[in-house]
This record gives C-alpha cells, structure tokens and sequence, in this order.
C-alpha cells in the first residue's frame, strides 16, 4: 500500500477498495453493457501518484495500475510467494550473496504519452530506468518518503545521497554512477549490496522500486504525481481531484495472462475461471471519493459499488449473531470474505515535541487512560482485537503474552502517572493537540472519543479533523503533536512493521513518530541481515518490547477486514501485501444489467 509503505486512517473501509465507484456509464448497447468496467469507492483522498513519494495504502492501490516493479506477488497462491514481473526470472545470487544479476524483459513498453518525443509512441523499457528511478529517491531535495527501502543497502547509493545535499533540482545530474547499480547491457540489471539483504525479492517488488521514464519526470516536473507514465495495465483516462478517477485499458500492454494455478479451493469459489486469459480483463475501473459512510454505504446498496467494507453504523442490519451475512443480503446476491490484516492501528506521538517527547509518564497516563476494549466495541464492530504492541497476529514473532501496565485501560493509574508528568514538566500540562485523517462523521465521533477518555483522568487534549493528505504532510513535516494513524504490512517480515521505529528512519520517512532508542536501532540493523530462525525471532521480539517500555505511541487494535461484493464482481481474492490487482478483476457485465439495468 507500501512495502508499499502504506499508512493506513483509522477507517473502518479504508483497505476495502483501492480503487473507485459509479458514474453510470459504461458504454451500453441494446442488450447491455458494451466494455467491462468496475466500479468502487475509496474512504479518503489520493494525495499523488509518483511512485517515489507514494506512502499510503490509497496512492499505492491507485498507482501500482499504473506502475510496475521487477517482481510481483502471486495473485491467488497462499503462503505468499514472488515471482517475476518486469524481470524475465527471478534473480541469481553471486557466491557471497552481494552481487545480484537480473534480466529484464525485452517486451515492455511505457504508455504512450506527449513526454515521448517527437510522435508520444512509448519507448522501450531498459536496465537504466530503474536505476534512475532508484536514484531520485536517494536525491535529497526529492525529500522522498520511500528512501529508507534502499538506504544502507546498495553499494555506493548512500555517498550518492549525500553529494546531492547542495545540487538543486535544476543542476541535478542523474547520470553520476553509482558503483552498486550497473546495466551490465540494455536489459540486464546488477545490483551490488553493502550487506545481506535476506528481504531484497520483497523490496524489488515495491512500488516505490517501480520504473519510471526520464522523459516523464523532465517533461512534467512537480506534476508527474497527476500525470503518470508506466508500464502497467491500465492508463489515467480522468482525475478530478477528492471526487473521481477514471482507469483505461492500456491498448499496448504486453501479453500477461491469467494465472492457471491457486490454492486448494480457489477452483471452487470460480478464481480459476479466466485461467490462462490475457490481461487486464477490464476495460475501464470508474474510482470515486466518498469519505462519509453513510454515502459511501447507500452507493453500495445502490448497485453503484460493486464490493464495499461495512461501516460501523451499519454492521448490525447485515452481519448476524454468528458473525455472516443475513439472509436477505444473500438474497440480494451479495458474499462476505473476511480475512484477517496485518495491521496496526495506534495515535502517534512526536518524540521530538517537547512536551510529549520527552515525557514518559506523560505517554504512559496517555495510554492508560485508552479505552481499546469499547474503542474496538464502538467503532469496529469488534472486527479487530485489542493491540499489546506493534507486532500484529498474522506473524510468527506476535507476542500474546506481551504485557505493560501502561498499555491496559486503568484510569486510575493514569491519574497516578499524570502526577509524575506535571513533576517531568515543571508544572501543570498544557493542552494537547490531536490530529484526525478524515472530516467525516466517523471521524469526528472517535476525535470526542479520544477527548473523553483523556479528559476522564484530567488531561486536556482537543483535535483537530483533516483530510488525509494534509494530516500526512504534517506528520512528515514533524509538526504534529498527535495523530491517529496505522500501518499495514509492506511484505510478510516483522522487520517491516518494527522499522517504523528505526530511528534513521525518522520524517519524512516511515519513523514519523521520530522515534529514536540506540538499542533498538543496533538491534535492527543486525535483524535486518539475519535469515529467519529462532535466533532471529527472538530478537525481533525483543525490539518490540523495548517499543512497548518507550510508549512513543497508543498501539490501538489489529484489524480482520469484511468485505461485501455482488455476485458479478469476479476474481476478488482477498491479497494483503500485493499492488496492481485491478488486471486480474473482472466484472459480468450482462449479469451485472440483467440486475441493475446498467
């Protein structure tokens, strides 16, 4: 959403669709609809789509239609497994593990787009478009959010970084060699890394790792993050900004096809339908913004969503006591897949701040005073568990033992620890600030939560509601005191989750809580090169308790998502770590008329 570093609202649909909803249309003939289109609906505004500064689950689900990688996840085998995408094989390994060796495809094409002079027609992709795309986000003016996917790890790409501190945009030369990224020739790729890199084939399948054209970037500056120009499936036919998007069939896409082989069960639930089909079985994906839940549910219950999460509001009407759908939502066609996520939800603190940084007990009263148990029964549904700590259930090193006095609800401690803040802080504690990712209701009704809970035990906290975007861009500024935010997992390694805590990686990259514990850091940079074992396992659990005895924020709930879709939406298979999904949907379009009339 991000490996895609993705941050995640504090929605109850946020993950839902990733891509939009309904503006009628879809080319109808006399016997129904002429083209395959799918309609959707995000929660919260796209912020841009250039994949160097692409950080949140929204911008990555739009984006990763557009953009590609070297590798992608399988779309329907369980466990999760990498294979390749732009490469042509997965890559080979020198004898000590440092020196990677990857072909790339001779048969991928950009977009066709004005950038390409003199006649717009796509050029060739080449070996040298990664490393040049890999190399604006080392530049540091780009002030990339994504840097710490590469930092430290290829050989030469850090000094690289560091030269650029005094070059400006416009003097900025892309071609200075970097020892660790060579094109050995037109379609071959070597990477030569500082260290192991046992998660490399996960960091290669990143959106922020996808090829970007030169040609786009120097033709649309600032403004390629409307204007994207890839290799992917589909095209931007319409944006209109916080309201709508439109996505086309990419006419020239190379042959990809369909996957023949899943999971057991897969067959049976018709995944395997469109087996060895070319892709995208779409024609066009119609995304609209809808951040209020009640129109985002009524759009749904119109037959104008094809799938669609269940606000809290309305989880009662449709979801039984056994936990399925009703009877009369079978009735109208309609399926729920529940899956769990490898989430974490939290209300971040900056540990820069003054008043918050600096002050344990401050964080640990903050804590205390949370409610998680009627948080979740509020506002979930009770789809989600109570968090200990950042590690979510979907992994090995999750901890159910893990345990803090501070992370369990227990006002009166609160009170105590609030004593020990105002002695931390010289005096009495002034007024805090909490920021919101949403000016909808839902949004609003957790903000007075919040406010309730933190003023049961005395603390003066009030919030602030804004749209996504704009709450990122001051957590990535560090001028937030507060926020409520969450994570969901960029690939299956709990060294993913637990380095937002890194402290290297402070704003603007993923630690924008600015976290900063000299023994979690060395723990993790030993981590980051261990293979996974025993050994490796316990050390991550450690690092998450030294999290924990820090607090540098609430761990609030780990979230299982429930999803809802018509029975002519198709190929919807529930797929946590990958991007780019939309090629593999597909809609039955006269199904779809014969019930709707559109």
């Amino acid at each position: 959403m991000n490996a895609r570093k993705l941050l995640l609202v504090l929605s109850l649909f946020v993950l839902i669709g990733c891509d939009g909803p309904s503006d009628g249309g879809g080319g109808k003939g006399v016997d129904g609809p002429k083209e395959k289109v799918r309609y959707s609906a995000l929660a919260a505004k796209i912020k841009g789509l250039d994949p160097m500064n692409v950080s949140d689950v929204y911008s990555s689900g739009v984006g990763s239609n557009f953009y590609e990688c070297l590798y992608e996840y399988h779309y329907l085998k369980r466990p999760y497994e990498i294979g390749p995408l732009l490469a042509v094989e997965m890559p080979t390994y020198s004898e000590d593990g440092l020196t990677i060796t990857i072909p790339i495809r001779q048969d991928v094409f950009f977009h066709n787009d004005e950038c390409f002079k003199p006649d717009g027609e796509g050029r060739q992709l080449v070996a040298e478009d990664f490393i040049y795309s890999w190399k604006r986000l080392a530049y540091l003016k780009n002030t990339s959010k994504n840097w710490w996917i590469i930092e430290d790890r290829i050989v030469g790409m850090d000094e690289f970084r560091a030269a650029t501190k005094e070059i400006s945009k416009k003097e900025m030369d892309y071609s200075q060699e970097v020892e660790g990224l060579k094109a050995i020739d037109k379609f071959t790729l070597q990477i030569k890394l500082r260290k192991q890199v046992p998660d490399i084939e996960y960091r290669l399948a990143h959106l922020p790792l996808a090829a970007v054209p030169r040609e786009a970037v120097e033709f649309y500056g600032d403004k390629l993050m409307n204007h994207p120009v890839g290799t992917g499936a589909f095209l931007l036919k319409e944006w209109i900004r916080g309201s709508k998007l439109t996505l086309v069939r990419n006419p020239n896409y190379r042959e990809v096809l369909y996957p023949s082989e899943g999971e057991a069960g897969d067959k049976e639930k018709g995944l395997l339908a469109d087996a060895g089909k070319r892709l995208p079985l779409l024609d066009k994906a119609v995304i609209r913004v809808i951040e209020e839940d009640q129109p985002y549910w009524l759009t749904f219950m119109n037959k104008e969503t094809d799938y669609a999460g269940i606000p809290k509001d309305n989880f009662g009407s449709v979801i039984n006591e056994q936990r399925d759908l009703t009877g009369d939502m079978q009735e109208k066609g309609i399926s729920l897949i529940k899956w769990p996520e490898p989430t974490t939800f939290w209300i971040g603190f900056n540990m820069e701040d003054p008043v918050i940084g600096k002050n344990l007990p401050l964080r640990q009263a903050l804590n205390a005073a949370f409610n998680k148990k009627k948080y979740i029964e509020l506002f979930t549904n009770n789809r989600a568990i109570a968090a200990r700590g950042p590690l979510p259930p979907t992994v090995a090193e999750y901890n159910p033992d893990l345990n803090s006095p501070y992370t369990q609800y227990d006002p009166e401690l609160a009170k105590k620890k609030i004593k020990e803040a105002e002695a931390v802080h010289g005096g009495p504690l002034p007024k805090l600030t909490m920021l919101l990712p949403g000016t909808d209701t839902t949004s609003v009704q957790m903000g007075q939560f919040y406010v309730r809970n933190f003023k049961a035990v005395g603390l003066d906290v009030e919030f602030d509601a804004m749209d996504f975007p704009a709450m990122q861009e001051k957590v990535n500024t560090k001028s937030a005191q507060m926020w409520a935010m969450g994570w969901i997992m960029d690939w299956p390694d709990s060294e993913n989750m637990l380095s937002l805590w890194y402290g290297p990686n402070e704003a603007p990259g993923n630690n924008g809580m600015n976290y900063k514990n000299p023994e979690f850091d060395a723990l993790h940079k030993k981590i980051a090169v261990m293979r996974d074992g025993e050994e490796r396992r316990q050390l991550l659990r450690k690092m998450e308790q030294i999290v924990v005895d820090d607090l540098p924020c609430i761990f609030a709930s780990h979230r299982q998502n429930f999803l809802l879709k018509y029975n002519w939406f198709k190929n919807h298979k529930p797929h946590v770590y990958g991007y780019g999904l939309l090629k593999f949907h597909n809609v039955d379009a006269k199904l779809r008329f014969e019930k709707t009339g559109r």
